[in-house]
């Protein structure tokens, strides 16, 4: 016991605060995916691989700084390097995985 509390208790309450910390942090990112239309640029993609890693630069082995799920959708910029597409400073995503939406101008 810690200051009278039984340690299981203690561990509970830990976990349940984890997993609001980590549904806080998440939820500017599920706001900017449930707001829907195009972005500035007007570009809107669909990933279509199971998961897509989203890398610092147009390059295979640039360093992974994300994933997407299949079917998710994000904003992305009518930039092409190397087989990738821009998706925003320092975040790009192969192409051959990612579809546009329809009515999406990405250029």
């Amino acid at each position: 016991m810690v200051l009278g509390i039984p340690k299981k208790v203690l561990i509970a309450i830990a976990v349940v605060l984890g997993i609001g910390i980590i549904y806080v942090m998440g939820a500017d990112k599920r706001a900017s995916e449930a707001s829907g239309g195009a972005g500035p640029t007007g570009c809107r993609m669909e990933v279509t691989a199971d998961v897509l890693n989203v890398r610092s630069g147009p390059a295979e082995n640039a360093t992974i700084v994300g994933k997407f799920k299949q079917d998710a959708e994000t904003d992305a910029l009518p930039v092409v390097q190397n087989g990738f597409r821009q998706i925003d400073a320092n975040r790009w995503a192969a192409t051959e995985f990612l579809k546009p939406l329809a009515g999406a101008n990405c250029g």
